[in-house]
């Protein structure tokens, strides 16, 4: 069992396909009272904790804000990208930019990182229980693996999604992939991070909306001074969380 209020880094792990990564995690102090834990899986877990080493030194302090969620709080596990490699580890589908390896990776979480997650941490065993979350082309694969992988991640967090990237193709494969039973969404876009960026955001919510998502399982939020950066996805953080941790 990992101790609660500290920073793991754990592995590498050899994932197939892609190669050693190592996962972050973070357990809050406080513990839900009646029921176990969610569980948030987030990519680009260089950026989602601590500053130093995050993109351009800002992190997103994740393990500060479910700390503020109190006993509500999820365990935080993070996979790290590969650098260079990124592109191709967060995009689903192959194209002449990326080598389309993301289905790999998330079969990997499901399989792998939640299941052990379900195991060994005591976090809640059932979909509704688990979030993929991720932001720009993190928000992209959150979105895929939550409609690739329904039977683990029952809620997605995409923050300053990429869904332009691969001509849109991911809205093309939401429509023709059948709606998980357990479905939570949270979706944001700064007004500043440019048109195509919010036009993608808005017309994915929409597609969804077609599809009978309703404020009580859909979240848009347009934030009318943010930028695609870590201190956006830092500042937006809670709220996002609050929305996509609700398992009733």
């Amino acid at each position: 069992m990992l101790d609660s209020a500290i920073l793991h880094r754990l592995g590498p792990f050899d994932i197939p396909g892609i190669g050693p990564r190592y996962l972050r995690a973070y357990v809050p102090r406080a513990r839900p009272k009646k029921r176990p834990p969610s569980l948030l899986v987030l990519f680009d877990g260089q950026n989602v904790f601590d500053d130093r080493p995050a993109f351009a030194g800002v992190g997103w302090r994740a393990h500060e804000a479910v700390e503020k969620l109190r006993t509500r709080a999820p365990i935080v596990v993070a996979i790290e990208h590969g650098g260079s490699a990124r592109l191709d580890e967060l995009s689903p589908f192959a194209s002449e930019r990326s080598r389309g390896l993301l289905p790999s990776l998330v079969d990997w979480l499901a399989d792998e990182v939640v299941t052990d997650a379900w195991k060994k941490l005591g976090v809640l065993q059932e979909p509704r229980g688990v979030i993929i979350g991720g932001s720009s082309m993190g928000g992209l694969a959150a979105m895929y693996a939550h409609h690739a992988r329904p039977d683990r991640f029952g809620a997605a967090l995409c923050m300053s999604p990429s869904f332009w990237f691969g001509r849109g193709r991911i809205a093309e494969y939401v429509a023709h992939t059948a709606r998980p039973l357990a479905s939570r969404i949270y979706v944001d876009i700064g007004k500043r991070e440019g048109r195509s960026m919010v036009e993608g955001s808005r017309g994915l919510v929409a597609l969804l909306r077609s599809r009978g998502y309703d404020d009580r399982t859909l979240k848009f939020r347009l934030d009318e001074r943010g930028r695609h950066d870590e201190r956006a996805w830092r500042r937006r953080l809670g709220a996002a969380l609050r929305f996509v941790g609700r398992t009733g």
